[in-house]
Parts: C-alpha cells; sequence; structure tokens
C-alpha cells in the first residue's frame, strides 16, 4: 500500500539538539510526544538538518500564531521517521523519500514541501568547475584518488561523505551513485555545516550540502559549487529540473494529521511561507517543475 502524499512547502525555528530535545521531552509538563489535538499541546518535529531551518521558521511563526509549542530537532531524516512510526515524534522532517520497508507500512503520510538542489563544493581555491556524474561516482567510489585526473592541480581528493542517519547522503547515494558502493575510505561528518566547514579549510577536499547552504551568512569561509555535466546548481535550475543532482524535501506523519500537527503543516504549506522557504535556497513545491525525485 503506497503512502498517501500531501503536497506543500516549508521553513525554520528555535535549534535543540538530539540531547536537549530528549531532556525536553521528558521534563515537558504538557508532554513531548505527539499532540493529541488539546488546547495548548506541543508539536514535536524530528529528522533532517537540511529541512531544520524551514522547520524552525515554521515553529517561530506557529507560536507567535497560536501559542502552542513546537520543539524541533535535527536527528536526521531516517531518525525522525523512526522517531514518528514509534510515536515520540509528530512530524519527521526529510530529505529524502521513503524506503520500500517504510512506504509497506501504509502508515505514513507524506507532505512534499520543496525541492532542493544538492550542491557538490569544494575548496575555493580548487580550479575545477565542473565534473560529470560518472567523474563524480568514481570519486566517491574511490576510483579517482588525486584532483589532476580531473584536470586540477596535483593533489589528493579528500572525499567527505555524510553519515548514514543523513537524508542528504541517501538522495546523494540514490542519484550520483546509482548502486556503487561509497569508498569506505571516506570522511564521515554528521551534519551539513560540518562539511562546509572541512571543505573550506581543506584545499583537496570535496563534499556535498544542500545549495541552500553553499553560501552562508554565518560564516566568513567560502566554498565552491561544482557544476555537474555542464549544469550550475542554481535554484533556477532545480526548479525546471534540468540540474542532475536535486531532490524533493517532506514532512512525514504517521496517518493523516490533526489538532496542532495539522496546524503546523498548514503553517509550512501557506503562502505566507513561500518567500521564507524561497530564501533559504529552496524552491517551494508549488514552484517547482522537476517533479518528486524520489
Amino acid at each position: 500500500m503506497r503512502a498517501a502524499r500531501r503536497g506543500g512547502l516549508a521553513r525554520p525555528v528555535r535549534r535543540l539538539g538530539a540531547l536537549a530535545c530528549l531532556a525536553a521531552c521528558v521534563l515537558a509538563l504538557a508532554g513531548c510526544g505527539p499532540s493529541s489535538g488539546e488546547a495548548g499541546g506541543t508539536v514535536t518535529v524530528a529528522g533532517s538538518t537540511t529541512v531544520m531551518p524551514i522547520a524552525e521558521m515554521a515553529a517561530e511563526r506557529f507560536q507567535e500564531l497560536t501559542g502552542d509549542r513546537v520543539l524541533v530537532s535535527g536527528l536526521g531524516s531516517s531518525a525522525g521517521i523512526e522517531a514518528v512510526m514509534n510515536g515520540t515524534a509528530d512530524i519527521a522532517t526529510s530529505s529524502r523519500g521513503l524506503t520500500a520497508a517504510e512506504e509497506a507500512t501504509g502508515e505514513l503520510v507524506t507532505t512534499v514541501i520543496a525541492r532542493d538542489g544538492i550542491a557538490v563544493i569544494v575548496n575555493a581555491g580548487n580550479p575545477v568547475g565542473n565534473l560529470t556524474l560518472d567523474q563524480l561516482r568514481a570519486v566517491y567510489a574511490g576510483d579517482v584518488t588525486n584532483w589532476s585526473e580531473l584536470g586540477g592541480p596535483d593533489l589528493p581528493i579528500l572525499v567527505v561523505n555524510r553519515d548514514e542517519a543523513s537524508g542528504t547522503r541517501e538522495a546523494f547515494k540514490s542519484i550520483v551513485m546509482d548502486g556503487t558502493r561509497f569508498d569506505p575510505a571516506a570522511a564521515v561528518l554528521p551534519g551539513t555545516g560540518q562539511v562546509r566547514d572541512v571543505v573550506s579549510r581543506t584545499p583537496g577536499a570535496i563534499g556535498y550540502i544542500s545549495i541552500g547552504f553553499v553560501d552562508s551568512a554565518f560564516t566568513a569561509s567560502k566554498v565552491k559549487a561544482l557544476s555537474i555535466d555542464g549544469v550550475e546548481p542554481t535554484e533556477a535550475n532545480v526548479a525546471s529540473g534540468v540540474y542532475p543532482v536535486s531532490r524533493s524535501l517532506y514532512l512525514f506523519t504517521k496517518g493523516e494529521p490533526s489538532g496542532e500537527a495539522k496546524a503546523y503543516i498548514d503553517e509550512v504549506l501557506s503562502p505566507d511561507m513561500a518567500q521564507t522557504i524561497r530564501d533559504a535556497g529552496y524552491i517551494p513545491a508549488s514552484e517547482s517543475e522537476g517533479g518528486d525525485a524520489s
């Protein structure tokens, strides 16, 4: 049975780490588990660090409008989906679609909130500006190990990968690797910020992050996004579907959302959130021509 699907968009609120969220869940008098639709309840949103800025901004707006609490945490897409499945979160944010096993439960309802491109980033001083998908796959498989093999300097390539809980990794694996095994010697980092930081400071590094995080207002460090197959990772190219490394961003609920959870999702999908989503570097789902990459 395929999961039901809703259309939509999403955006940012207040960041809580995984441990802070768990502590809040234990201590909150109103209860941190899924809200039951009672007035003045708490909505818990857990999952993708990519989607976290959207979820946080929507939470801020929702709290101002309703007075209800929204707890947002970036545990990774898989952890967020698991939390919804086991009843410890109301809403999962995800930068990947459901796996076959998750979809087979028939319990998860899908809301597409935005379209996002995955930028392949290198150090700002790296002269290489374009890779083909085949070259990128070979780099992440460990078959190409020096930038001189790609038209660059004689410099070893430091491959930076994401951890297995990352929805961005799952999307990259599906789109780019296409069944090819990742290089087990690659550095593995838990979040977008860490990937960007390492690549900005390491001349030979290569990594991948959401295009919305290539230019960051929170740091003076710079990275360079590569074209893939000659196509730049721009919002316009993601929206039109021509940029090859792109995916949809999602919210998942266990069954049809109700109560505060539904009201929060409605806020994410509201026209008022569309500009916020664009400001974060994503394409509102209603404006995307690229379809669902999951």
